[in-house]
């Protein structure tokens, strides 16, 4: 019976378990990390200034160099429910239904940056390689959920993702006064991407392929203004622009071993930031609000199905982010920082079985951290972060089959797939400034 169920739901999944806010990290490095990724108009560290606001770095008077690695830890859960029919396909009033839990382990998280300023300077001067998005989930083969049963049975079988984009930065900051700068940085862009099985591939007598892991190179740049009053209060706003990439090329093999390709677009959304900050005494406030526009970036921002029942999209919506910070400088030579973050998620019902599993969209995010000033010039830091999705991203399994009475996307009756989770992570940095007597 529950070989008949699932061919009846079989299709399709997206293989994208993007991290933190939409696919975005929340902040680089450890201090950024530890204020919730607040930055853009209070830069604490270079890190966050680079990444955020390239005005920034104009806070900057010495050479520095800071490299931060950190190690990702997350418990994602992807579950199904599917109504059981009786051997005339009239359904029986019971279901079928399980759970999944993640098995892949942890992700390695770098990042390196580096600045050139000079006190008698209006120039300032930047490099950054960032580890700004990534993802990776394998949930293994079950006869327990249905969306895990193995494919000859109509589900999907293991379902494992891989993606990693790291972005290269160079960027100038020029001080138009004591009090006012401007920044830009052009982005240069490496991103990786492996799904098992591909849901952007036409599918076959055999099913859905597995792909070999493709890459893309894309394009982009930043903008940004910043605001020190002098007296405590700073302000600052940038614009980061879609980083537009070439097609992933997919070479696919099938279950019957035939095979075949394809390729898929996938952007990196343009985002806004605005951002305050005060500093008064031992205390450093931060709060920045981000508008990531999902809605215009190929890749996400259509969905549904093709005439050939692959996956067009993923339809997210735009989503919006509150980062806010505070670190106490107290204490010598340790400075503690608390932060949060809050995103919305981009995911509503209708799509929810097209993002299968998106299960790294974290609506909640706390973080804690400190550093130790060793000496004028080298500093050691730290964060740790737990973050939660909240309630679970769900919605109805879809088959294309069913589109003619289930519009637009065919949702089967009685169904649901949903996913949720909870991550954590650690991250460790040095900063070392040059020249510093």
């Amino acid at each position: 019976m529950k070989k008949n169920l699932l061919r009846l739901c079989a299709l399709i999944f997206s293989t994208v378990a993007f991290s933190q806010a939409g696919h975005i990290m929340q902040g680089v490095g450890s201090v950024n990390m530890s204020m919730g990724g607040a930055a853009t108009g209070q830069p604490l560290d270079i890190s966050g200034a680079l990444h955020w606001n390239p005005a920034a770095i104009s806070a900057f008077d010495d050479k520095i160099v800071k490299f931060d690695i950190g190690l990702f830890f997350s418990s994602p859960e992807l579950s199904s429910t599917v109504p059981e029919f009786d051997t005339t396909g009239q359904p029986t009033g019971n279901v079928f239904s399980g759970v999944t839990e993640d098995d892949r382990g942890v992700s390695p998280l770098p990042n390196l940056a580096m600045v050139w300023g000079r006190e008698d300077s209006k120039h300032t001067f930047g490099a950054s390689a960032f580890g700004i998005s990534g993802f990776g989930v394998t949930f293994p083969e079950s006869n327990t959920n249905p969306i895990n049963m193995p494919q000859t049975m109509g589900g999907f079988g293991r379902i494992e993702s891989d993606y990693i984009l790291l972005q290269v930065g160079f960027t100038w900051a020029y001080e138009l006064s004591d009090k006012f700068s401007i920044g830009v940085e052009p982005t240069f862009n490496y991103a990786t991407l492996e799904l098992m099985p591909n849901p952007t591939a036409n599918p076959t007598a055999a099913g859905y392929p597995s792909a070999d892991k493709a890459s893309a190179i894309g394009f982009g740049a930043q903008l940004g203004v910043f605001f020190d009053s002098g007296t405590g209060f700073k302000a600052g706003a940038s614009y980061k622009s879609t980083q537009a990439f070439g097609d992933f090329e997919f070479d696919n093999t099938y279950l019957d071993n035939s095979t075949g390709s394809n390729s898929f677009n996938m952007d990196y959304p343009a985002i806004y930031s605005l951002g305050l900050g005060y500093s008064l005494g031992d205390v450093d406030l931060a709060l920045d609000y981000r508008l990531v526009d999902y809605e215009n970036t190929d890749g996400f921002s259509t969905t549904g199905w093709t005439s050939t029942a692959s996956v067009q999209g993923f339809g997210w919506e735009n989503i919006n982010i509150i980062s806010a910070g505070v670190q106490y400088k107290g204490v010598t030579k340790l400075p503690l920082r608390v932060g949060y973050t809050y995103s919305s998620n981009p995911i509503n019902s209708d799509v929810a079985f097209f993002n299968i599993p998106a299960t790294a969209i974290i609506k909640n995010a706390f973080q804690f951290g400190l550093s130790y000033e060793a000496t004028d010039q080298l500093s050691l830091d730290a964060v740790y972060h737990y973050g939660s999705s909240g309630d679970a991203t769900s919605g109805p399994i879809l088959n294309p089959q069913f589109i003619q009475n289930f519009p637009p996307y065919g949702a089967i009756p009685g169904s649901e797939v949903s996913y949720d989770m909870t991550t954590s992570m650690m991250m460790v940095g040095v900063s070392y400034t040059f020249g510093t007597n």
